[in-house]
């Protein structure tokens, strides 16, 4: 159900929700996909919304013709933010990617604090708000999304903006102490609180924001605490802090998964690896992820329990990201080396432990991979949600699948009680999860995950943007 909203939605991301494309001399563009998209597109277009963000391309594409044409074809209006290389290179992958990623992550050992991406960071949250300013109508519902944007509220403000402004992080928020290590931190805070209504994944998210607040800021205060939202007073604002747990379309992935297409492809993919049980891993390259990891418990599963050998498989499917950067060239040489050690160690004739891919998958290959999957293997070091583990249930339509999740992954606190969670720097323990799931007994299997896909059914991305959008209009 599309939540209604009375005022017109002001959506600015990074990104716009655009894949654009060319071949020979023609361009295209086309809707991106992911869950927020699927969720939002059906507000935007019932209330002439207005999407803002950065289109991912040059001066070389025709962009104006090309967001006409989306207009006309998906019913909402598209608004571009242009960035120079060097607004790409210091903003995007200096500050958000190089500092605020990792740190925001817990994973320290890898930021990078440099004042010329500060300064880059700011200038480009600017000309994000001015594009916002010159596009916004009086009482339009702003809404700014994820850590690459954190100021553009506070450059809003200094224009003189006066309307409803709402954040949402998609990725974690670390503890007050870690925190603290970012050099422009009051800065940041004070950006954010620049906001009406800050969302969170989860509620450790959203108690180390209200810690930190507190902490560096002394005039900010606790007003009230209430289940889903803290209040926290600062100047003559009072500022609605909530957690919103983000979810996917789950009729999208349990139709999808059930399609000839899909169910054809899955066949295929057990058959050729017949006789065992298929351990699944899906990630994007970044170092969050726990992919070493994930290898050497895999390794030590098979190490301590020698009955798994020839019996079960680890597809690990790595979507290749930021090839360029030395850390995830670095990774991407690990994990190849890996892979190829615990194969020439374990392999045999007709039976590989690991097949591992690093390329993107077609949507049908990636759900068949979902659904023949007996075991899902999600153990990232640090994650504000993760979404794989979510889609990997609501595709699971045997009710057959175990999934095994880190505890550090904010899916985790709704999915914890059905899943295995492991702490993925624990090698011995996830090893053990490994075995406990291809030993689980077919009932507890089909109960544990009966309950999973209930739990992301009634919970999903279209849930979330009520909730969100309905606290955003509800007084206090």
């Amino acid at each position: 159900m599309t939540p209604s909203l009375t005022k017109r939605l002001l959506i600015i991301s990074n990104r716009l929700p655009t894949v654009i494309t060319q071949d020979q001399d023609e361009w295209s563009v086309k809707p991106g996909t992911g869950g927020l998209v699927t969720a939002l597109a059906p507000v935007m277009r019932k209330n002439q919304g207005v999407w803002i963000g950065w289109p991912g391309c040059g001066d070389e594409a025709p962009l104006d013709k090309l967001l006409r044409e989306f207009k006309d074809q998906q019913g909402y209006q598209l608004v571009p933010v242009p960035l120079s290389e060097e607004d790409v290179e210091r903003y995007y992958r200096g500050f958000s990617n190089a500092t605020i990623w990792p740190l925001f992550h817990d994973l320290l050992g890898f930021c990078r604090f440099d004042l010329t991406d500060w300064q880059a960071y700011n200038a480009v949250n600017q000309k994000f708000a001015a594009v916002v300013a010159e596009q916004g109508e009086k009482d339009d519902f702003i809404w700014v999304h994820d850590y690459q944007l954190m100021l553009v509220g506070a450059h809003l403000r200094e224009m003189g903006i006066q309307d409803r402004l709402a954040f949402f992080l998609h990725i974690p928020f670390p503890s007050p102490d870690l925190f603290r290590r970012l050099p422009w931190k009051k800065s940041l805070i004070k950006g954010l609180l620049s906001y009406d209504q800050i969302g969170f994944q989860t509620l450790r998210d959203r108690r180390n924001f209200v810690q930190t607040a507190t902490a560096l800021l002394p005039e900010a205060e606790v007003v009230s605490r209430h289940r889903h939202h803290t209040l926290l007073k600062w100047g003559e604002r009072v500022i609605k802090v909530g957690h919103y747990p983000i979810s996917i379309d789950f009729d999208e992935f349990d139709e999808g998964a059930r399609s000839h297409e899909v169910e054809d492809a899955a066949w295929y993919l057990h058959e050729n690896l017949r006789g065992r049980q298929l351990v699944l891993g899906v990630d994007r390259l970044d170092y969050t992820k726990g992919i070493p990891e994930r290898f050497l418990a895999f390794e030590r599963a098979l190490e301590k329990y020698p009955e798994l050998i020839k019996r079960v498989s680890l597809l690990q499917v790595v979507v290749p990201s930021r090839t360029l950067v030395p850390d995830y060239a670095d990774l991407k040489e690990q994990l190849d080396q890996l892979a190829g050690r615990i194969n020439a160690r374990f392999g045999q004739p007709e039976w590989l432990p690991i097949h591992y891919v690093f390329r993107c998958l077609k949507r049908v290959q990636l759900l068949a991979r979902y659904r023949t999957s007996e075991i899902a293997l999600i153990t990232p070091l640090r994650d504000g949600m993760n979404l794989v583990a979510k889609e990997y249930c609501a595709s699971s339509v045997e009710n057959n699948g175990v999934l095994i999740l880190s505890e550090f992954a904010g899916a985790a606190d709704q999915l914890g009680k059905h899943a295995l969670l492991v702490n993925p720097y624990d090698t011995d323990g996830t090893a053990d999860a490994i075995y406990q799931a291809f030993t689980m007994d077919p009932e507890e299997r089909r109960q544990r995950m009966t309950n999973l896909r209930s739990e992301i059914r009634r919970n999903d991305v279209h849930r979330w943007l009520r909730r969100f959008v309905e606290s955003s209009e509800e007084e206090d």
